[in-house]
């Protein structure tokens, strides 16, 4: 669906789909073009206000708040905490059944990956693996969810942008890597305080006159960790929700394309089941991964 204002072409249509329902500050003196073509001039001090196009979306910079991604995802970690409970007060002695099997094989799953993975000894690691795994599992399940289906739904009652998928959301995959990295921060530095230090400085090159260049290189490792975390997530997530727009645009090439369209959107689909699984397992694992290395005391 086009936004107010906004020619449905293919590019329109694949912009309009990768654009935020945005919330920010707009400055002062910037030209806000209405959908009957008349221009307003935001006024001094600026103006909080929901951007209409992708033009406002930019103009509002750091304070932009996109408000699809944070409502999507802290609901689906709402909806997380809700069935884990309501699983864990029908737990009982004997064999599970349901929903209650599938949610021990998970926790099994995990926690074993943790034992093989990590060999520190921290009782937060793995609820952490659990709550990132299925978190970031439901985020990407988002994206089986017809591109087209909300969206429209909610243009109807006058929301110009809408994205489902947290997880193609830069913001979203790289707040949880910060978050990842401060635990890999504070971990490195309780367990092996000045030996942290130490590891940064008097390593690969064991000698004082290398300490500029070790502590370069590790430093670079270092944040090189959270980046390449929120990055590969983001990146196969925002790949796969463009192949469905642009499967989904071939809907709009004629009869013809009718059936391609909808054998491709069905064939992608199940493909991106494995993808959307993978991913999550990956993020999981790297978190373990380097908490476990923040724990290495040499």
């Amino acid at each position: 669906m086009a936004a107010a204002g906004e020619t449905l072409t293919i590019s329109g249509y694949i912009v309009h789909h990768l654009t935020n329902l945005t919330y920010g500050k707009l400055p002062a003196g910037f030209e806000r073009h209405a959908a009957d073509g008349s221009v307003s001039v935001v006024p001094e001090g600026g103006m909080w206000t929901m951007a209409n196009e992708g033009t406002e979306a930019a103009a509002m910079g750091f304070t932009a708040i996109h408000v699809d991604s944070m409502l999507w995802s802290v609901g689906l970690g709402i909806v997380f905490c809700w069935l884990f409970r309501s699983v864990a007060k029908k737990a009982e002695a004997g064999v599970p059944s349901g929903f209650v099997n599938v949610v021990e094989m998970i926790v099994q799953f995990v926690d074993d990956t943790v034992r093989d993975t990590f060999h520190g000894h921290n009782k937060l690691v793995a609820p952490l693996a659990l709550t990132v795994f299925v978190w970031v599992f439901l985020m990407n399940l988002m994206d089986l969810i017809p591109v087209d289906l909300i969206p429209h739904t909610l243009a109807l009652l006058g929301v110009p942008y809408h994205k489902i998928v947290p997880s193609t959301d830069p913001n979203i995959t790289m707040g949880m890597a910060l978050g990842i990295f401060i635990l890999m921060l504070y971990y490195s530095i309780k367990v092996k305080g000045f030996g942290f230090v130490k590891e940064l400085t008097m390593n690969p090159f064991n000698h004082w006159v290398f300490i500029p260049v070790n502590l370069f290189m590790e430093v670079v490792g270092l944040l090189a960790k959270p980046f390449s975390l929120g990055l590969r997530l983001f990146g196969n997530m925002y790949a796969g929700e463009m192949i469905f727009i642009l499967i989904a645009a071939l809907f709009s090439a004629g009869i013809a394309w009718l059936v391609p369209a909808g054998l491709l959107q069905m064939g992608w689909a199940i493909f991106h089941i494995l993808i959307i699984t993978l991913q999550a397992f990956i993020f999981m694992v790297l978190t373990i991964v380097y908490l476990s290395m923040a724990h290495e005391d040499h």
